[in-house]
């Protein structure tokens, strides 16, 4: 079944027919808010609100762990999760989707395994690819069947938040490689690689990074509204088109 964990902007899925909702307990407490469950173009959906249906959890207090056993637990095998960004790279202006193909983790202090604790063993993952290719290329696919366009890859930095990054830690990440910065990739995008959740990200350019184009003088918060409304329905449009492609 797929799983959708929508982000900043993106609390509701509108083209949802709810079915049901269910509050859910786990080995790690409680996920952001009830699952939501219910058919998009007669697929089976479970669509979660990763900051809380009134959005009011920090991206730093977020319980990661709680969400994705949460997914799982309910018979999730992929996930789309929408995350919003600042784009550092020149081509990533407001309004532009992308697919991101790597990730850098610059969190400290989460919640960030299910391996720990003296009664489990020392245990590693692969997370050389950390987000799962043929999720990558549905959500392409689903993109173009939309009639939409998207940036296919790019390196997404994952701050700890919730406030925005300096323009000189803007351009430490960009130095690192980073094409995008948020606040919310990192845990979910590892503890999905170790529940074996197949995990892909769509990204929302919401604002430009500090220091970069118009936000040289500051990041512009007020305008990021009139840009993530039109934003979010293209994403909805896209997640309709994807709905099915892994036999949901």
């Amino acid at each position: 079944m797929l799983a959708i964990i929508g982000g900043t902007g993106f609390a509701q899925l509108t083209n949802l027919k709810i079915t049901h909702r269910q509050v859910l307990r786990t080995p790690y407490g409680e996920p952001s808010g009830p699952m939501t469950f219910g058919t998009i173009n007669q697929h089976e959906v479970m669509f979660l609100a990763r900051h809380g249906y009134g959005h009011t959890i920090p991206p730093h207090e977020v319980n990661y762990r709680a969400n994705l056993w949460s997914l799982r637990d309910q018979g999730a095998t992929r996930v789309i999760a929408v995350t919003s960004v600042g784009g550092i790279r020149a081509d990533l202006v407001p309004g532009t989707l992308v697919v991101p193909d790597q990730i850098i983790d610059y969190t400290y202090g989460r919640n960030f395994t299910y391996f720990d604790g003296k009664d489990k063993s020392v245990t590693h993952i692969d997370f050389t690819r950390p987000y799962n290719e043929k999720v990558r290329q549905q959500i392409i696919a689903a993109v173009k069947l939309a009639g939409e366009a998207c940036v296919d890859g790019g390196v997404h930095a994952v701050t700890q938040g919730p406030r925005l990054e300096t323009a000189a830690e803007i351009n430490r990440l960009e130095r690192d490689g980073a094409d995008m910065v948020g606040m919310t990739g990192m845990p979910e995008a590892s503890l999905a690689k170790e529940l074996g959740l197949a995990y892909a990200t769509i990204a929302v350019v919401v604002n430009q990074a500090a220091g970069r184009g118009g936000s040289r003088d500051g990041v512009p918060l007020e305008t990021i509204g009139t840009v993530m409304g039109p934003a979010m329905e293209r994403v909805r449009n896209i997640l309709e088109c994807a709905v099915g492609q892994d036999g949901d």
